[in-house]
C-alpha cells in the first residue's frame, strides 16, 4: 500500500479520537453536548446504552437510510466510502465511550468552570475536525448522509448540514420532553459549540499545512514546467480603487502577454458549470465570513465535497490559474493567485493599494461611481476581498511579506508602477 495512504489513514484515525475526546469534553462540561451527538446523548440518559453505543447505532441507521437516496450509479461510484462508514462508526462510537471514561475526573462545579471546560472541548473538537479534513480519507456517516441528501435534492452541502444539525437538536429536545418530562442534554453549550467550532477550525487549519509533505506525494508541479519554459506570471492583488485592473491592462500591452481578469468568468463557468451571472455577482466574496465558517468549516468534509457554490468556484478558478501559469507568461488580477501559485519560481507578486481620497477620485473619474457613493463602495468591496482571501487562504490580505512589490498607486502613477514591474519582468525572462 502507498505509504502516503497509510499516513493519511493514521491521521484520520487520530482525528477520530480527537473528535471523540472533544465531544466528551463538551459533554462533561454539563452545558449540553455538540449538535451531532445531541440525540445519542439524550438517548443514553434514559436507556441502558451509552452515548458511544447509541452513536454506533444511529450512524449505522444513517448508512441504511442513505441507500434510499442513492442511485445505483452513485452506489457503484461511492461503494468504498459508503462501506467505510461501517468500521468508522464502530471506531467513533468506541472512542467516545473511551473518552468519557478517561474524563471521569472532570466534574466542573461552578458555572465558570463549566464554560471553561466547554471552551476547551470546542478547541479540541475543532483540532480534530481540521485534522480529519487534512487527512481527507473518508467521511463520517452523518456527513455522508448529508452529502447524499444534498446531491439528491441539488442543495448546497453546508446549508443541508446546518439543517441536519438543527433537526438533530430538535429531535433531542423532543425525546427529552417525551421520556424525561423536561429538556435535558441540550443547553446553551449546544448552541455555543455549533457557533464556535467552525470558526476555530478555520483558524487552526492553516497550521496543518506542515503535514503536507508527510502525507502528500511530491507533485510534478506546473511550477517546474513554468521554470523550464521560461514563463513569467505577474499576479496583481489590489484594493478597490487602486487601479489594479488598469495596471494589468497596461502591463499586458507593454509586455505582449495575456491578461486574465474578467476572462476568468467565462473560463470558470465552463470548468465549474456555474452560471456566469452568479459568478459575476458573487466572485471574490462570501455571503458572511462567520456563517461560512459555521456551515462549511465545521463539517468533516473536504473542500471539494462540500458542494458549496463558492467553494466549487474557488476550486475551479484555482485549477485555471495553475493551468495558465504552466502554459504561458501572463498577468493574473485577483483570484488569490499569489497564494495559489505559492513559492513557484518566475512569479512576480504585486499588491496595489491607495489612500482613500485617491481611491475615491479614481472610482469617480474612471469607474463611473457617484462621488457620494464612492467611499462606501470602496469599503464594502475591500471587506469582501479581505473575507474571501483570508477564508480561502488562511493568510492576511495585503500582508507585505506575501508580495514582491507593494505599490501605493495613490502617490505613484500607474505608468511608473508599470515601468517598475516591467523592469523586474525583463530581468527574469
Amino acid at each position: 500500500m502507498n505509504k502516503y495512504i497509510v499516513r493519511r489513514s493514521l491521521l484520520f484515525l487520530v482525528s477520530l479520537f480527537i473528535n471523540a475526546f472533544g465531544i466528551a469534553f463538551i459533554t462533561k462540561a454539563l452545558l449540553g453536548t455538540s449538535p451531532i451527538t445531541s440525540v445519542t446523548y439524550v438517548l443514553s440518559m434514559f436507556t441502558p446504552l451509552t452515548i458511544g453505543q447509541w452513536t454506533i447505532l444511529l450512524n449505522l441507521l444513517f448508512v441504511v437510510f442513505e441507500l434510499s437516496f442513492m442511485t445505483r450509479e452513485q452506489v457503484r461510484k461511492d461503494l468504498q466510502p459508503y462501506l467505510l462508514q461501517i468500521p468508522i462508526s464502530f471506531c467513533f462510537g468506541s472512542f467516545i465511550d473511551i473518552s468519557m471514561n478517561m474524563l471521569y475526573w472532570l466534574v466542573p462545579a461552578s458555572y465558570v468552570s463549566q464554560l471553561a471546560s466547554l471552551a476547551v472541548g470546542c478547541i479540541i473538537l475543532a483540532l480534530g475536525i481540521a485534522l480529519e479534513v487534512k487527512a481527507n480519507v473518508a467521511m463520517m456517516a452523518g456527513e455522508f448522509f448529508v452529502r447524499v441528501i444534498s446531491l439528491r435534492f441539488k442543495k448546497e452541502f453546508g446549508y443541508v448540514k446546518l439543517g441536519f444539525d438543527v433537526s438533530l437538536v430538535i429531535l433531542a429536545c423532543l425525546l427529552s420532553l417525551v421520556f424525561m418530562n423536561g429538556i435535558y442534554g441540550v443547553r446553551e453549550g449546544t448552541v455555543i459549540a455549533a457557533l464556535a467550532v467552525g470558526p476555530i477550525v478555520h483558524f487552526v487549519s492553516p497550521y496543518y499545512r506542515r503535514l503536507d509533505k508527510w502525507i502528500s506525494v511530491p507533485p510534478v508541479s506546473a511550477s517546474d514546467a513554468t521554470a523550464i519554459s521560461g514563463h513569467v506570471v505577474i499576479t496583481i492583488a489590489r484594493e478597490y480603487g487602486s487601479g489594479g485592473h488598469l495596471l494589468g491592462e497596461m502591463l499586458a500591452k507593454e509586455l505582449g502577454i495575456k491578461l486574465y481578469d474578467k476572462e476568468f468568468i467565462t473560463l470558470a463557468a465552463q470548468k465549474s458549470g456555474i452560471d456566469k451571472a452568479y459568478i459575476t455577482a458573487n466572485e471574490q466574496s462570501i455571503p458572511s465570513f462567520w456563517l461560512k465558517c459555521i456551515v462549511s468549516q465545521s463539517s468533516e468534509s473536504p473542500l471539494e465535497s462540500s458542494l458549496s457554490t463558492d467553494d466549487v468556484l474557488f476550486v475551479a478558478e484555482s485549477k485555471i490559474i495553475q493551468e495558465v501559469a504552466a502554459k504561458e507568461s501572463c498577468v493574473i488580477v485577483g483570484r488569490c493567485a499569489d497564494f495559489i501559485l505559492g513559492n513557484r519560481p518566475n512569479v512576480i507578486k504585486v499588491f496595489c493599494y491607495s489612500d482613500l481620497a485617491s481611491a475615491c477620485k479614481r472610482c469617480t473619474n474612471e469607474y463611473g461611481i457617484r462621488e457620494e457613493a464612492a467611499e462606501t463602495e470602496i469599503k464594502r468591496t475591500n471587506r469582501n476581498r479581505i473575507a474571501h482571501y483570508e477564508y480561502y487562504t488562511g493568510m492576511k490580505w495585503g500582508e507585505p511579506h506575501h508580495y514582491h512589490l507593494m505599490l501605493n498607486t495613490g502617490t505613484i502613477s500607474l505608468n511608473t508602477a508599470c515601468s517598475l514591474i516591467k523592469d523586474i519582468y525583463q530581468r527574469i525572462i
